[in-house]
Parts: C-alpha cells; structure tokens; sequence
C-alpha cells in the first residue's frame, strides 16, 4: 500500500489538473488508484473518479471527527494499489491559527509524503527561500518533493532545477511546462465539472500523458511506498429493512454534485437508488423519495424549462405529500423561476420563491446548523446536536413567501437569508447547505426514516 499527498504554495497553482493528470498516468500502468480531496468539494472528485473508475473520498476536519478520518481512509485504501490525495488551497491554508484545519494537519495525520507543486511562472533564484521556509515551518510535515508548473520552457527548467538542487535537498520530481491542452475549462464554482464534459474522457487521456512525459512517475512511486500500516476500523454491519426503499436522483448535466459515500450509505441501507434524467426523461420514475442534490441548472435552464412533463409531475409528487430532500441546485430547480444573464425560465414551482443568478458568491464555506423543530425528518439517537456541513452558491432567493417554515437556524454562514436555511413544505425539505453523512450528522437515517413514514401513511390512506 502506497499513497502521496499534492499540495501547493498556494491556491490556483494547477494541483487539480496534476491531480487528475497523475491519477490518469497511474491508472495507465493497470494500477488500482484511490483517490481522496481535502475538504467539502463536488467538481474535482467528478474529475478524480472519472480518471480512477473508483469513487474519490473527501476527507475533512470541519465535518469529520480524527477517528472518521482515519477509517474513511483505511477502508478506501485496503482495496487499491495506490492512493493520490488533493489538497485544497495552500499547504498551510485553513480556517484556524494553529493550522488544524490545513493540509498540512492532514499530510501529518496520514503520515503522507507530500509534493509541493509550485507555480513557477516568473520564478527563478526566489524558488529556493520560498520551498525552504515551506520545510521549515512544521517538521512534522514531510515535503518529500517538488512539482514545478506552468513552467515556461527548458531554459526556465534548467534554472530552476540548477537553484533548487544548489540550495535546498529536495528533488524535483517534475517539470510541467506552460500548455493549453493542460487547461481545464472553468467557470464561477471553478472547474466545469466533468459530467457536463462530453470531451471529459479525452482531456483525461491528454493529461496522463502529458504529465507522464513531465513527472517523474517511477521517483513518485518510490517515495509514496514509505508509509506506515493504516489503523482503521470496519463499519458495523446493519440489518436491511424487509421492503426496501426506491429513492429517484437525477444524474444528468444539470444535477451531479452527491457524495458517493452518501449514496453508499443508501444502497447500504436496502435503498434502490434510481437515476433519471431531468433534461430528456418526461416521467418521473415510480420512487417512494427523491432526493435532487446540487449541480449547475443555470447552464442548462432552457432545457430544463421545455421538460414540462417532468417538472409537472414532480410537483404533483410534492403536492400529495411525496417526500423530497433537494440541495442548493435541487433548491433552485424547485423553485418557481430561475433568472440569470437577463434570462428567465419558469421551474418546477414548489417553492415559492424566485431565484436569481449574481456575478459574486452569495453563501460560501462552511456552515453550522442548528435545528427550529420543523424538520419533517425524524429524530434519531447519535445525532450531534449542531450540524457541521457547507455551502457554495451564487444564487439567492427572491419573492419568498413570508409563511414558510424554516428547519434550521444558521449560526455559521448564509444559507437562504443569513439567519435561516431549509424551506420546510409538506414532506419537502430543500436547503442551499450541502450536507454529508459523517460527524454524528446522521441524515440519512433520517431522511429514510422520513421516506418510509410517508410510504406506511399513503399504505393505509
């Protein structure tokens, strides 16, 4: 068992397409590649998973307990030949003083080799204080290499190298030079995400064998092979429900940002989960729940306002008390109309509120929440009392009618208007906060709880 740590002096430094460039390499050789993403993110593990054929995992302190890190870890790792783990920002960025949030504090935990990838754009001699104060400022990290990036040819190379073996005992284990075929495309939530891609498969190809040529593959390997046994613990095992639930999700252009450990957690538990198409499928699937998780409907708006079928029945399924948990791009779908770019399109219309698009984030980062009492979902033992989750959107609701019901207070973030999240509508909940079941934040007990009450009540209507 191997794994290493790519992290960066700081942000936007291209970690990601080395990331996804390295999994791809890895993958190449027949090697069975897990990887992981620091942090609350949907978009760069769709990239990790396409370029691994195996469910990338976040791991991440403001959500996860230290234990649950650990076995996320170690049971993710148990079945792969090697493990690639993105770091997000920079090294030593976090929300804390003492770093306890950063990548830094995670590298160290895992015990990981870390590869410091560098922008080197405008860079010559200043690279050497730059990685020896980087080594200096917590030995508890093992930087065990350097990625040079976007660099800008063999002469910059050279000078590069020639400062960096002069001046500090790191090796270079790779020079990426300056390409556009080694740009992904972004937008306003950053990389576009690769379900959106039809190329998706091909600038995958491209960058395994453009940062092949680069890095240094076999130095990497070498290196990420000295690492301690894992210490992780296996899940209880649980007794599956004698009628199992079907739960709808789309999965499509428009809707794709879900946890693959979440929708583990579900099939785990007896759940037939059942995918559709919002863009290019006219009935809803016969389900017992939906749960319409985040994405991009803005792209895609025209298309999803033509699918009026789809969006009529889906109501009806809310009206007659189906219930439904949607998040952030669910919350928009759901909404009455959507406006962006002096564009309007009408929406499902459960909720009644307007949603339009800014130019600048309305709610970003981490959130915490605190329950009303008007959560339709089920209370259950082992839930912690506040919910650590996050959210990331830039939309915001217009027009709310004042009656709605809220489930949560939000006492970090923003949510729907800085003081509450989680529009409560008969069986429905939709909230801009991105949860994830880990951390005593049990919601997926609890919204199949939920979904198998309402089925029991429509059995003896």
């Amino acid at each position: 068992m191997s794994y290493f740590f790519i992290s960066a002096a700081h942000k936007s430094s291209g970690k990601t397409t080395l990331s996804i460039g390295l999994t791809a390499a890895l993958s190449r050789r027949g090697m069975q590649v897990q990887t992981f993403k620091k942090g609350p993110d949907y978009i760069d593990p769709l990239w990790l998973t396409a370029a691994s054929g195996r469910p990338c995992v976040n791991l991440d302190f403001f959500t996860m307990s230290q234990q649950e890190i650990s076995d996320e870890f170690g049971r993710a790792m148990a079945a792969a030949e090697i493990g690639v783990i993105e770091g997000n920002k920079g090294l030593y960025d976090g929300l804390d003083l003492d770093g306890s949030n950063s990548n830094a504090a995670l590298a160290a935990k895992l015990q990981a080799p870390v590869f410091l990838v560098i922008d080197a754009r405008g860079m010559t001699r200043g690279i050497a204080p730059l990685i020896l104060g980087y080594q200096a400022f917590d030995p508890n990290v093992r930087i065990a290499g350097v990625i040079l990036n976007k660099v800008g040819g063999s002469r910059h190379e050279a000078k590069l190298c020639n400062v960096i073996n002069h001046y500090t005992d790191l090796p270079v284990v790779g020079a990426v030079h300056s390409a556009a075929e080694l740009v992904i495309d972004e937008r306003h939530l950053g990389l576009m995400p690769s379900n959106e891609s039809e190329l998706a498969d091909k600038k995958i190809a491209q960058l395994g064998e453009k940062i092949a040529e680069q890095v240094d593959i076999d130095r990497i390997l070498s290196i990420a092979a000295d690492v301690p046994p894992l210490d992780y613990n296996e899940p209880a095992p649980l007794e599956l429900p004698v009628e199992p639930l079907r739960i709808g999700y789309p999965r499509d252009r428009a809707f794709g940002f879900y946890y693959p450990g979440d929708l583990q957690k579900m099939r785990n538990q007896g759940v037939e989960l059942v995918p559709f198409d919002t863009l290019g499928d006219a009935h809803l699937p016969e389900v017992d729940g939906l749960f319409i998780g985040g994405g991009f409907p803005e792209m895609v708006m025209d298309g999803l306002e033509a699918n009026t079928s789809l969006r009529r029945e889906i109501k009806d399924f809310i009206e007659q008390g189906g219930p439904v948990y949607a998040e952030c791009g669910g919350l928009m779908y759901l909404s009455r109309r959507l406006s962006w770019q002096a564009k309007q399109c009408e929406m499902v219309g459960a909720i009644q509120a307007d949603v339009v698009m800014y130019e600048r984030p309305q709610g970003r980062g981490y959130v915490r929440l605190e329950e009303t009492g008007a959560n339709p979902w089920p209370k259950i033992a082992g839930c912690s009392r506040e919910i650590a989750a996050h959210e990331f959107h830039y939309s915001a609701l217009e027009n709310l009618d004042p009656s709605i019901n809220f489930a949560y207070k939000v006492t970090r973030g923003t949510g729907i208007d800085g003081i509450h999240d989680g529009i409560v509508y008969k069986n429905l909940l939709a909230s801009y906060t991105h949860l994830r079941d880990v951390g005593g934040n049990l919601w997926i007990e609890r919204f199949l709880a939920h979904v198998r009450r309402c089925r029991d009540q429509r059995k003896t209507q």
